[in-house]
C-alpha cells in the first residue's frame, strides 16, 4: 500500500459529481420555497371583490348559499332557486329553478 495520507488522496469523479448534484438540489429547493412563500404573500395581499352591503331577497325566501363574481352575485334559496343579481345596481337579473328528482 502507498503511504499517502487520506487528506491527499484524489477525489473520485463520482463523489465530485454527487457533491455538485446535492448543491444544485439544495439551491433549487431554497429558491422553490422562497417562490412559494412569495406567491402566497402576493395572493393574500390582493384585494378580493367586496361583498354587497345589503341583499334584498323576494318575500318568503331564505338564503342557503352565496357566491359572487366581478359583475354579479348569486343567492341559492331554500326553495331550490338561484337568484342572480347585478353587482352595481342590486337588481334581480335572473332566476334559475333547480329541478332535483
Amino acid at each position: 500500500m502507498d503511504n499517502i495520507p487520506n487528506d491527499q488522496l484524489p477525489e473520485p469523479p463520482n463523489l465530485r459529481f454527487l457533491r455538485r448534484l446535492v448543491t444544485v438540489l439544495t439551491v433549487t429547493m431554497i429558491a422553490g420555497v422562497i417562490m412559494i412563500t412569495a406567491m402566497i404573500v402576493i395572493r393574500y395581499n390582493q384585494s378580493a371583490v367586496p361583498l354587497p352591503e345589503m341583499i334584498f331577497l323576494p318575500d318568503g325566501t331564505t338564503a342557503t348559499a352565496f357566491t359572487q363574481a366581478r359583475n354579479w352575485y348569486a343567492v341559492v334559496t331554500d326553495d331550490d332557486r338561484i337568484l342572480i343579481f347585478a353587482r352595481d345596481t342590486g337588481h334581480l337579473l335572473q332566476t334559475v329553478a333547480i329541478d332535483i328528482e
